[in-house]
């Protein structure tokens, strides 16, 4: 998984130019496929204790990740993480999911 995400941040790099999302500096495409992962990395990272996306490994991707879920048009139409929690608790093993 970790390969992965490090292959995103080598996109995003690529991609953004050093501006604030994947095409530019507003919202494209690629933003809002990955972006719909985003609070589920959250809940796997919550509930497993593995960290999803890490700063040291990946600085742009979670700087990509943060400011993609402040933007106006993305922070007041995102579920609500603890909602997701239960969703994941309810389809898990309960031997795969790490109590907090």
């Amino acid at each position: 998984m970790v390969e992965g995400f490090l292959l995103m941040e080598e996109a995003f790099v690529k991609c953004s130019k050093g501006k604030p999302f994947f095409g530019g500096e507003s919202i494209g495409y690629l933003d809002i496929a990955f972006g719909c992962g985003l609070l589920w990395f959250n809940v796997v990272e919550r509930m497993t204790k593995l960290k999803v996306l890490d700063e040291t490994k990946m600085p742009n991707l979670v700087v990509w990740a943060n400011k993609f879920c402040q933007h106006p048009a993305v922070k007041d139409v995102l579920p609500d993480v603890d909602k997701l929690m239960e969703f994941y608790r309810k389809m898990m093993p309960k031997e795969e999911v790490v109590t907090k």
